[in-house]
């Protein structure tokens, strides 16, 4: 091949043409190893010959190209097979255009979802506030921690009152236990339950289910009921929006089948993957508890497992499926699992990340921010480029 190492055209696409050849043909020299600086990471000066000023970044880039050459291989094991790339179906998507979608009555930006998390500590204020804050930029919904401080005082209320940070418009819920809801009914007092959402501005209540958490938990209450018995009686008893969600562990699939056949709105997995409140509780307690629970905290059902169940048994009820929406989290890395399990869901969903919110948001906004703001262009180029398997 002959090339000369003059600058052959003033035009940027024969200059970048002649780049690659000229820089081909280094490489097939080894002239890239034979420099006056004996330095085999720099560019040779015959590749930067016939670089054009209107590409000022060009040199900097090759030379990355050359240094992260050989740390830049994927092994074929490495490899997500749980998707096929498509990289001719699409153009690259603008930041910030995922159409908006209805869930749980009003209409989110982004299918994400901050699964309820914390109340009552010294951080509990600004988690809560970024939290909030995140959600009203980015246009998704969220979840309270455990409100049961707010049922017989304000004490705490301004941890747990952001909605005027997340606006009117995107879907907010409160957060009880169930074993508050079974003391609540027992003692006539359910009424505080809205009491509750009214000071709180909340769309409805979210009902936590979390026999082992108790069970591991020092200080934790006793059923006295079938949690599904006192679900029902609440939906009996007060007009109020509900979601149902487990706490670290999932469901099975019975207790889905009951659940799905309820008028709730929707069913929030906390599947097993990811914080496990009742191993949480484990840990707080003595070393011989924990030797003889340790196994029994690591039961439960993945995400994607729990999805299996949910899609068979919505085709096996069909019309007596009442549950309307998913939020699908427990063990959610980012939004490569989120894309996956959404597009596998027959309900409509949208999938949580409390761990990597939570992490983020303990200090500055900012921080926060670049997070979310990364998970959801990672979004929108998933499904621009990937399809599921």
């Amino acid at each position: 091949m002959c090339l000369s190492f003059k600058n052959p055209s003033k035009t940027f696409a024969s200059q970048l043409c002649f780049l690659r050849r000229a820089e081909s043909l280094i490489f097939a020299l080894g002239l890239h190893t034979r420099m006056a600086s004996d330095d085999p990471t720099k560019l040779h000066p015959a590749v930067l010959i016939g670089l054009s000023d209107d590409d000022p970044t060009a040199v900097s880039r090759k030379q990355d190209h050359i240094e992260l050459a050989f740390k830049s291989r994927v092994e074929s094991a490495e490899l997500d097979g749980r998707f096929y790339y498509e990289p001719l179906l699409s153009p690259h998507p603008p930041p910030g255009s995922q159409p908006p979608f209805p869930f749980l009555g009003k209409e989110l930006r982004a299918p994400l979802w901050v699964s309820s998390m914390t109340g009552g500590t010294a951080l509990a204020n600004v988690i809560n506030h970024n939290l909030a804050r995140a959600c009203a930029e980015f246009g998704f919904g969220m979840g309270l921690g455990s409100c049961r401080q707010l049922l017989y005082g304000n004490e705490f209320l301004a941890d747990f009152d952001v909605r005027n940070t997340i606006g009117p418009d995107l879907p907010l819920y409160a957060n009880l236990g169930v074993a508050q809801i079974e003391q609540l009914l027992e003692k006539k007092e359910s009424g505080r339950i809205p009491e509750l959402l009214q000071k709180l501005r909340a769309d409805g209540l979210i009902v936590h289910v979390n026999p082992l958490q108790e069970a591991m938990q020092p200080e934790g209450d006793i059923f006295k009921r079938p949690p599904v018995e006192v679900i029902q009686e609440l939906l009996q008893t007060l007009d109020i929006k509900i979601i149902v969600k487990e706490v670290g562990q999932g469901f099975g699939p019975e207790s889905l089948r009951a659940l799905m056949q309820l008028p709730i709105e929707a069913i929030e997995f906390a599947a097993a993957g990811g914080t496990n409140f009742a191993k949480l509780e484990l840990l707080r307690s003595d070393p011989v508890k924990q030797l003889i629970f340790e196994k029994i905290a690591a039961v439960g059902h993945s995400a994607v497992e729990m999805l299996g169940f949910v899609n068979a048994l919505k085709t096996e009820l069909g019309d007596r499926c009442r549950v309307r929406h998913l939020i699908i989290s427990g063990g959610i890395r980012d939004f490569l699992d989120g894309y996956f399990l959404l597009s596998k869901s027959s309900l409509p969903a949208v999938y949580g990340q409390a761990s990597g919110f939570l992490k983020y948001a303990r200090g500055e906004y900012a921080d926060l921010r670049s997070f979310v703001e990364a998970q959801v262009r990672g979004l929108e180029l998933a499904q621009a480029f990937l399809r599921v398997k």
